[in-house]
């Protein structure tokens, strides 16, 4: 048959009456301690202490909340967070993975108290574990605008230099930034460190090389880039494919390494990393480290990886239906 009442549903005057009317037989009732919480406004309580920065909570929805992303950004997981928020009894807290690029709308998380009530000292320790720790366990950090320009030296006709500076711009305009300057130069490293200077002397925030041969500690781009005043953060990534990408700095200006392959494909270890960089963080050498944890890159990861196609998620409405 049909079911007449959700688990958890509080029961007024017309639930009862439809109760008697079908005559369900034996029913099991439970009456709380005065000390318990319904698990309706205890999930809410637990969503609203575990939801950082740009995201809001929706719900319930069948005694679940889903924490639901506003603004296109980058999800960050506090991961020891939501383990310890986990560690108290009946209180369940399931996210996406950390460092994943999400759309608004996007659904991130969802929260759910497990029995149909729980005390209010498991509550008020979630509540705790937060507060003490000076953070959430997650939030949708922004996509701020910056100015980008880009520095090639891939022997490109004209058609392949077309296509490659309309995939690098959609990019770049995707993160609601500004592609500045992107220049082919001769593979030497005076051509490559005029066109960084230059670049620098506009006003860029962000910096890009394409091309090269990154075997060769001689590289055009790797000498210009002493030449003027860089430093390798790190070079190699442990992820497949992608190893010999690389990230340097001149000042505090990240400069990131574009493979060949970045015209063609959105799955490049270059869009793991710009996430992080158009948000403002200070991309470092354990950032890159990290990847090896999940860096084998096959076509069943594309969620991790930015939707340059997209604005918007539909989750909420999929999630409704």
């Amino acid at each position: 048959g049909s079911r007449l009442l959700r688990k958890g549903a509080v029961l007024d005057e017309a639930a009862l009456a439809r109760w008697g009317d079908i005559a369900p037989g034996v029913v099991h009732l439970l009456e709380l301690a005065p000390d318990d919480v319904h698990e309706d406004p205890a999930g809410l309580r637990v969503a609203i202490a575990v939801a950082g920065d740009g995201i809001r909570i929706k719900g319930p929805i069948q005694s679940r909340y889903n924490l639901v992303s506003e603004r296109k950004g980058l999800l960050r997981v506090n991961i020891e967070l939501v383990h310890r928020c986990n560690s108290v009894d009946g209180v369940t807290l399931f996210t996406l993975l950390d460092r994943q690029p999400v759309l608004p709308g996007k659904i991130v998380a969802g929260v759910k108290v497990t029995p149909i009530a729980v005390p209010e000292a498991n509550l008020v320790a979630v509540e705790n574990i937060v507060r003490d720790a000076g953070a959430f366990p997650l939030a949708v950090h922004p996509f701020l605008p910056k100015r980008v320009s880009v520095v090639a030296t891939e022997g490109l006709n004209e058609r392949m230099r077309a296509r490659f500076r309309e995939v690098v711009e959609r990019k770049i305009r995707w993160y609601g930034s500004e592609l500045l300057d992107l220049r082919f130069v001769e593979s030497e490293p005076g051509a490559v460190a005029t066109a960084l200077q230059d670049f620098i002397d506009a006003g860029s925030d962000i910096l890009m090389a394409a091309g090269g041969n990154t075997l060769d500690p001689l590289d055009p781009i790797i000498v210009a880039l002493a030449e003027i005043g860089g430093e390798m953060v790190h070079f190699g990534a442990p992820s497949h494919p992608g190893s010999m990408f690389w990230l340097a700095k001149i000042g505090e200006r990240p400069v990131v390494n574009l493979a060949s392959c970045s015209m063609y494909s959105r799955a490049t270890v270059a869009d793991l990393i710009l996430p992080l960089v158009m948000t403002g963080q200070r991309v470092t050498s354990a950032d890159i480290i990290n990847l090896g944890y999940g860096g084998l890159l096959e076509r069943e990861m594309a969620f991790r990886f930015p939707n340059y196609e997209a604005e918007l998620s539909h989750d909420e409405d999929e999630d409704e239906g």
